[in-house]
C-alpha cells in the first residue's frame, strides 16, 4: 500500500508541475505579446509625431515678386514648392490647403485663407514660361481681392502634388500691393504636417513690369 501511495503522490506532483509550466508559458506569451504591441504602438506614435512636426511642402527655389507697371508696387509673389522628402504626395485642392498672408511696413494687412485651389485652366492659363500672362489673368478675374493658387508643372490632371511634379504657389495681393521695405509673410498649412512659412522683405530696387528675386 505504501508503494502505491508513493506512486500516486508522484503522479500528482508531476501533474501539478506540468500545470505550473503551462501556466508560466501562457503568462510569458502574454507578456511578450504585450511588449511587442506596446513597442509597435510607441513606434507608430513616434512616427506620427515626426510626420506632424515636419512640413509636407518645402521651397524648391527662389521666391519671386512681380512689380506692376503703374506705381511700381509688388502685386504678386510666386513661390516654387515641392513635396518634402519622405512624403508621397500632398493634396493641394481647394479644401485641403490654407494660405494666410500678413503684410507689414508702409501698410498692415491680414489676409486669412485666401487659397482658391489649383489654377482653373478653363479661365486662367498657367504658363510657366510666361508667368506675366498668368498673373495678368489672375488680376483680371480677381480684381482687388487677394487670392492664391497653385500651378503644377508635369501635372497628371489631379489635385495631388507628387514627388515628380513641381508646384508654383502664386499669391496675388490684390488691393494690398506692397512696396520697398515692406515685409510679406505667407503661411501654407497642409492637412498633415507643420506649416510652411515664407517671409520676405521687399528690396529697394523695383523695376516695373518685371520679376525680382526675393532670396
Amino acid at each position: 500500500m505504501k508503494c502505491c501511495r508513493k506512486g500516486i503522490v508522484g503522479i500528482e506532483a508531476a501533474i501539478i508541475l506540468i500545470a505550473f509550466v503551462v501556466i508560466a508559458a501562457a503568462l510569458a506569451y502574454v507578456v511578450v505579446n504585450t511588449g511587442f504591441f506596446a513597442s509597435q504602438k510607441s513606434k507608430e506614435v513616434v512616427m506620427r509625431g515626426i510626420g506632424e512636426a515636419a512640413s509636407s511642402l518645402q521651397l524648391d527655389g527662389d521666391v519671386m515678386a512681380y512689380v506692376n507697371g503703374t506705381d511700381k508696387k509688388v502685386t504678386t509673389l510666386v513661390m516654387p514648392v515641392k513635396v518634402s522628402v519622405g512624403k508621397e504626395g500632398v493634396d493641394v485642392g481647394n479644401n485641403s490647403l490654407v494660405v494666410t498672408v500678413w503684410v507689414s511696413g508702409s501698410k498692415s494687412a491680414y489676409m486669412p485663407n485666401i487659397y482658391n485651389g489649383t489654377l482653373p485652366t478653363d479661365t486662367i492659363a498657367f504658363n510657366i514660361t510666361n508667368l506675366t500672362d498668368t498673373i495678368i489673368n489672375i488680376s483680371r478675374t480677381s480684381g482687388k481681392t487677394p487670392v492664391a493658387y497653385i500651378g503644377i508643372v508635369n501635372s497628371n490632371g489631379d489635385n495631388l502634388l507628387e514627388s515628380n511634379e513641381k508646384g508654383f504657389l502664386i499669391v496675388y495681393l490684390g488691393d494690398y500691393s506692397v512696396t520697398k521695405h515692406d515685409v510679406v509673410k505667407v503661411e501654407v498649412r497642409t492637412p498633415i504636417g507643420a506649416s510652411l512659412i515664407i517671409e520676405r522683405e521687399i528690396p529697394i530696387d523695383l523695376v516695373e513690369d518685371q520679376f525680382i528675386d526675393l532670396r
